[in-house]
């Protein structure tokens, strides 16, 4: 009896042991795939979600008696790195390759995600980009002992290729720009010819003007429909724009977009294109006349010429000249009609100088409001008309003197004959 218990409680003891299991052969077997979206058009920032699937299976199993169970299985992929990359500059990889961990075996996998720019200058067609993936795995395991294993592992490198698609696009170009009397302040025109220089076609297209950031070249009609839009076809727009005060005599961008509906029915929108637009100082008025010279005491009509000095043709012009005591006006506005860039005009004013008048240079305020070529009103910088009072010639008192007597005398005589004619009735 006491032979049968030992027996028994032996069995107990080893009977854990039996079941332990052991992989002697094995290794991972790695594929990678794309998850959701990989159609990408030129110009994106393309968010790629890849899945890696390790398949690997042990072929072997054996069951061993007074073992302890393996902690790397032949089949698991092992500090695991993962980086994509690309054989052209078509897209180009944003993100570094990653350390991901551990993958087991018999079907387990996980998602990376990776960053990427798609050119602008990307053709349509399938890209094909290598994933590499870098991982160790366990070769070899020796039992040293019934309680102690022994590893070898293996490096492995795997290129596995997953495919990225770049659908067409509507790309733009403008093959010709030309600004119609833009300046400082006002209002012109800006004419476009815009080539489809992509592979798409574009449907109910409408082209569109855009201000960029801050630029002083502000869209005032921003938006021309052209219908089709084919691959290779070139198209005339025309813009209405405003200039903003602050702008300076140099060009400034505005950025062109395409929206149109593709082959697959969708509304898609180009990439922006971004031109520069010259924009002429604001207009600047010279005067290039003589000081004229007013007597004191007298009425004189005065001359004084105004010069555009800008770079674009000013309308309907009128110049205005502010007066201060001791000289007056009784009408101190000009009309000086049409001025084109380096033209003169000539404006008249009738000046009244006090008999008490200083002999000096005086100086007067003067402006010209005109009207682009869009019709807007707009006024000239102030300039300085200067005016020269001399004093009163010496004869005039005299001759006021012996312009009374006469006046006098002639007064007395027509009375005189009136009297007698008079009597004589």
């Amino acid at each position: 009896m006491l032979v049968v218990i030992l027996l028994a409680c032996c069995a107990l003891i080893a009977a854990p042991a039996a079941a332990v299991t052991k992989y002697p052969e094995g290794a991972p077997s790695m594929s990678a795939v794309f998850t959701g979206v990989n159609e990408f058009t030129p110009g994106d920032d393309a968010d790629i979600s890849i899945l890696v699937k390790n398949s690997g299976v042990n072929p072997l199993k054996q069951l061993g008696v007074g073992t302890i169970e393996y902690e790397d299985l032949p089949n698991t992929a092992r500090f695991l790195s993962i980086g994509l990359a690309s054989e052209n500059d078509a897209i180009i990889i944003k993100t570094d390759p990653q350390m991901v961990g551990d993958i087991k075996g018999n079907g387990n996998s996980m998602t990376v995600r990776l960053h990427a720019k798609i050119s602008t200058n990307a053709t349509e067609g399938e890209y094909q980009l290598p994933l590499t993936l870098r991982y160790r795995y366990a070769r070899v395991v020796d039992q040293e002992a019934a309680d102690v294993f022994h590893f070898a592992y293996d490096d492995a490198e795997v290129t596995l290729p997953v495919t990225l698609r770049i659908k067409p696009l509507v790309k733009t170009d403008v093959v010709e720009a030309v600004p119609e009397q833009l300046s400082v302040g006002s209002e012109g025109f800006l004419d476009l010819k815009i080539q489809n220089t992509g592979p798409e076609n574009g449907e109910k297209a409408v082209v569109k003007l855009l201000r960029n950031g801050q630029s002083p070249v502000i869209p005032a009609d921003s938006s021309v429909y052209i219908g089709s839009f084919n691959s290779g076809e070139t198209v005339a727009c025309r813009y209405k724009v405003s200039i903003a005060k602050d702008a300076m005599n140099q060009t400034y961008p505005v950025d062109l977009v395409v929206t149109y509906t593709n082959r697959e029915g969708a509304t898609v929108s180009s990439a922006p294109t971004t031109i520069g637009v010259p924009v002429n100082a604001k207009t600047v008025f010279t005067l290039v006349s003589a000081v004229p010279e007013v007597p004191a005491g007298t009425s004189q009509t005065i001359e004084i010429q105004y010069r555009n000095d800008g770079a674009v043709t000013v309308y309907n012009a009128q110049a205005r000249i502010t007066p201060h005591d001791p000289v007056t006006m009784s009408d101190n506005t000009a009309f000086l009609g049409d001025i084109r860039p380096g033209q003169t005009a000539n404006a008249r004013y009738e000046l009244q100088a006090d008999a008490g008048a200083e002999p000096k240079v005086y100086s007067f305020d003067s402006n010209i409001r005109y009207r682009d070529s869009l019709g807007s009103s707009l006024e000239s910088d102030t300039l300085s008309v200067q005016v020269r009072v001399v004093p009163a010639a010496s004869g005039s008192s005299v001759i006021h003197l012996a312009g009374c007597v006469i006046a006098g005398i002639i007064v007395i005589i027509a009375f005189l004959v009136y009297r007698k004619t008079k009597e004589n009735r």
